[in-house]
Order: C-alpha cells, then structure tokens, then sequence
C-alpha cells in the first residue's frame, strides 16, 4: 500500500518551507531514520529523516520549490512490487479543485441570498487559525485582506503584510460591514517604475529575509521601545581577558569580550528577575534562567542563536558554545531549539568599528543590548585628574510593556557592574 510523504514541520511555528534538495532519486530503497531530503526554513536548512521504509514511488515536488505546506505531499513510498497508479498523483494535485469549486459556488449562493435580504455581505472567508488570531489582535476586518495561501486563504504573512502598509485603515476596516479594497501602497510595480532608467539587479527575497523583514517591522510598530545608554570603563576588563588568555593558550581557545558581556547579561538577569521576561500577549513570562539570544550575521541574513542557562556556564563554556552555534548558524545547520526562545538579546557591532547604535527588539524578548566599540576617551577620575581610558557604548532597547524605566536602569546598572569589574563574575 502506498504511504504520501509529507511535508514536515520543522519548528511550532512553520507553516512553509523550501525544499532545498532531494537526498534520494526515484527508484530507491528507503528504511525508517535514512535521510531524504534537506528541508530550508526561514532559520535553518534541516536534513528530513523517513519514518516509513518502502520505494520512493514519485517525487512530488522539485528541488528548489519554495512556499512548499507543512504537511502537503511532496513524496510517495511504494510497497516492494507495487505499481504507482496515474490516479494516486492526479489526485494528489487535485484532490482541493472540486471542495474549492463548490465551496465557491456555496459562496456564490450565500451572498445571492444576502443580497435579496439585506445589503450586507456573508462571504466565507478562509483564513489559517493563526491568521485569524493576528487579525483579531489587530483589530483587522478579514474580510479587507487578499489571501495568498491556496485558493485564496489568508495566511500570516498576509496580516502582517496588510498591518504594515495601511496601519491608517485599522479602526474603519474594524467597524466596516462591507469588504473593503485592499489598496498597495507602493506596489512593486510603482516602485520600479521609479528607477527604469537605472540600472539596477534584482535580488529575490529568500525566506529569511522576508521573515527578517516582517518579524522586524512588526516589532518596531507594536513593540514600544524605549532606550537606555550608558558609556562604561572596560580597561579593568581587557586585563583580565588578556590575563585569562594567557592561560588559556595552551588549550587553543581564546576569549572575545563578547563572551565576558554574554556573562555579564545572564547574571545581571539573576540579579534583577523581573527584567528576565517575555512578552505573551495577555500575560508577562518571567523565566527562571537567563537564556541569552546573540545576533549573528550570516550571508543573507541575521541568526539568533540562543545560549541556555548562561548565568551557570564558565567563560570558556560560554565561548566554546558561542563559536559553535556561529558556525552552525552560518552554514544553516542550527536546529530549531538552538534558535527558539530565549528572553534578553545581544547584538554586539563594536567588532566593525561602529561606535554606537540602537536594536530592534526581538520579540517576544522584553530588552536587546546594543555594544559599541572600544574607543580611547578621556575621563575624570574621582580626584578630578584626567585620564585616557577604555570606553565602550551600551544602548539598551527595552519593550515598555515589559519592563518600566526604573526597573530597565536596574539590570543596566548591573550589566555595567559586571563588566566593569569582571573579577565579580567569577565569584
């Protein structure tokens, strides 16, 4: 009997993916656990394993096909001697044509009756759970949003799509009792119009930078930012990492301040439990670890891999573990718990020379940590001589919903005690 192979859902989230590459051809003898494909989500390229065992019957969907279901199938196993009947693939890809047929012709008739009725419109309109929640929450009348799911379904990426460009039409599409046009404000077209006589490349989104554009610009408009910045003194720190290294050379390991800041965030965390939260929509989650989320560029994007129970690990375990995850994330073989979750970021551009910046927060997490570069400044010492030291920048990004004014100057306070003096992260 002939078992469909399904596309997978790779992480709580998932709703789509790439299927970047088929690991097995047609013909071939698969068992439970082989692997068979290399699946690219939004994060991360995974390899698939088979659960069944069998013959690969047909493959469904080509290498390279983007915006592939979660749980539509992309494959058929075979029994051993069993023959692929023309009516299995047929009805794979048409098995949705006759329900959409007649669920609009449904339509047809339900808005017909409602016309005679009143002048008001019934239309059914399909939209995934999660879309549906995002819109309520958004105060978003659906039936204003063109679906870009199968046969018209409005999935999430619609919402956030619609939110963004007509943030203005939120309240009027709310009270409306009639489906309003969906107008793009600069629509693709409009745009390249305006450069048609530049020359110009296109660059295709990819899945990443589509996520990384809509998760970002829902973040800046519904998350309330506010800022805290702070110059700290980190000659006290260079000595000790250059102190630390030297011991550490003959292990073939080195640390990097940024393993000393990871450090100083998670207890600083400890120190002010309240500020180790996560927004949940109806409610706040305070955790109990300080699980830290640390920005790493990769070609085409941003990963943020996330470092459990930091506040716990040494300095050399925090770096071993940062190096790892950095190329684990480059090469795109992070696996979903190696990215999910976490409460308080860390996006440190000191190492390209910028002096000083403001971070989106990402969300759900309540702060992100904006680090500067090391710059030789002079200071006033407390006996009012004038000395040249080490000064970095820290912008702390807070979610207002979170965490208040008084409580963000707390844990900034405690970040720059630790960095300040480091000796106190080893007690």
């Amino acid at each position: 009997m002939s078992v469909n192979i399904l596309m997978p859902a790779l992480s709580p989230t998932m709703e789509e993916g790439t299927l970047a590459r088929w690991l097995v051809k047609e013909g071939d003898r698969i068992s439970s656990g082989d692997l068979i494909a290399e699946i690219e989500t939004d994060k991360a390229t995974m390899e698939f394993e088979a659960v069944d065992e069998g013959i690969v019957g047909k493959l469904l969907v080509s290498e390279g096909s983007e915006g592939v279901k979660v749980n539509s199938p992309i494959a058929i196993i075979l029994d051993d001697g069993e023959q692929l009947e023309a009516s299995e693939t047929t009805n794979l890809t048409v098995q949705e044509e006759p329900k959409t047929n007649s669920t609009e012709e449904a339509i047809v008739q339900v808005e017909q009756i409602s016309t005679n009725i009143a002048k008001t419109s019934s239309k059914r309109i399909f939209a995934t759970p999660l879309a549906k929640r995002l819109a309520k929450e958004k105060g978003l009348n659906l039936e204003s949003i063109s679906g870009s799911g199968p046969h018209g379904r409005i999935v999430k990426n619609d919402i956030l799509s619609f939110s963004v460009s007509s943030p203005n039409k939120v309240q009027e599409n709310f009270t409306s009792t009639k489906a309003q046009p969906v107008v793009n404000h600069g629509s693709n077209s409009s745009i390249e119009t305006l450069y048609a006589d530049r020359e110009f490349k296109e660059i295709p989104l990819n899945g990443m930078r589509k996520t990384v554009a809509s998760r970002l610009t829902e973040a800046k408009q519904n998350v309330p930012h506010f800022y805290l910045r702070k110059e700290i003194i980190i000659d006290e720190l260079l000595i000790v990492r250059s102190r630390m290294n030297e011991h550490l050379a003959k292990t073939n390991s080195k640390l990097s301040i940024n393993d000393f800041i990871i450090k100083a965030c998670a207890l600083a965390l400890q120190a002010v439990p309240a500020a180790n939260s996560v927004w949940a929509g109806d409610k706040i989650l305070q955790l109990k670890p300080s699980d830290i989320a640390i920005a790493v560029a990769v070609e085409d994007g941003l990963f943020t891999p996330v470092i459990r129970d930091a506040e716990a690990k040494t300095l050399s375990n925090l770096s071993k573990e940062m190096k790892e995850l950095a190329e684990k994330a480059r090469s795109k073989k992070l696996m979903p718990n190696e990215y999910q979750g976490g409460s308080f970021s860390i996006s440190n551009l000191g190492m390209f020379g910028i002096d000083n910046f403001d971070a989106v927060i990402n969300p759900p997490h309540g702060a992100i940590l904006a680090v500067g570069a090391s710059l030789k400044k002079p200071i006033v010492n407390e006996d009012n001589t004038i000395a040249i030291a080490s000064v970095m920048s820290l912008t702390l990004s807070v979610d207002h919903r979170v965490i208040d004014g008084a409580l963000g100057a707390e844990l900034m306070q405690n970040i720059t005690k630790y960095l300040e003096d480091p000796v106190l992260m080893m007690a």
